[in-house]
């Protein structure tokens, strides 16, 4: 395609985009690809791109929109996802987000952190729900927070209520003291742990 032609199809896509996302959506890349028919709408890009999408700002390699009104978005490759208003930073290989539902889901290796509530959370998937502030984490669980370390293969961070639920062989470490059961609830605020089933502890003394 000639350089001509290239800038012609960029600038109808730009043209056609404006009406159909608010100014709350932008993007930019090194390089694009689009295919404009209906129903078929789909857009590459790659290269140092950065796609806003209200309050998230997300960078990687590679970024695909799809779907009606290209809602969908999937990215690969150095992934960073930045919400100042929640105060979250999540990193990972590769995500998929919903723009309509506002979701967030990781299949692979994930980090995130919660500056608002001093908390980071690492595992094998992730799933972020912005309207009800709830983060679901699975495969190897590591969550972290000063004087406290929980391990599990399930988490479930309610935001709003600052309130951990962990399953799948779960285990708390707080100030030295080792809690394990089948359930555990944590309240990061009045940092009150609650165990639930086959439970077990080792309390380490001031002496010790």
């Amino acid at each position: 395609m000639s350089a001509r032609k290239s800038s012609i199809v960029i600038l109808s896509f730009l043209i056609f985009m404006r009406p159909l996302f608010s100014d709350t959506f932008s993007f930019k890349g090194d390089k694009l690809e689009t295919v404009l028919a209906q129903g078929k709408e789909r857009t590459v890009l790659t290269g140092n791109v950065e796609i806003i999408s209200d309050e998230n700002i997300i960078t990687a390699d590679r970024v695909e929109l799809y779907g009606k009104d290209f809602n969908f978005v999937r990215c690969s490759g150095n992934v960073d996802v930045k919400n100042a208003k929640r105060g979250i930073h999540l990193i990972s290989d590769n995500l998929f987000y919903n723009r309509k539902e506002k979701v967030i889901r990781v299949q692979g290796k994930v980090v995130m952190e919660d500056k608002k509530n001093e908390i980071v959370a690492k595992g094998g998937f992730l799933e972020d729900w912005e309207n009800d502030d709830i983060t679901i984490i699975q495969i190897g669980v590591r969550i972290l927070k000063k004087d406290l370390v929980c391990r599990s293969e399930f988490a479930r961070y309610l935001r709003k209520e600052n309130k951990l639920e962990l399953s799948g062989m779960p285990v708390v470490f707080w100030k030295g003291d080792e809690y394990r059961a089948s359930k555990i609830f944590i309240n990061l605020d009045t940092n009150e742990i609650k165990l639930i089933g086959e439970i077990k502890g080792k309390i380490v003394s001031e002496n010790e």
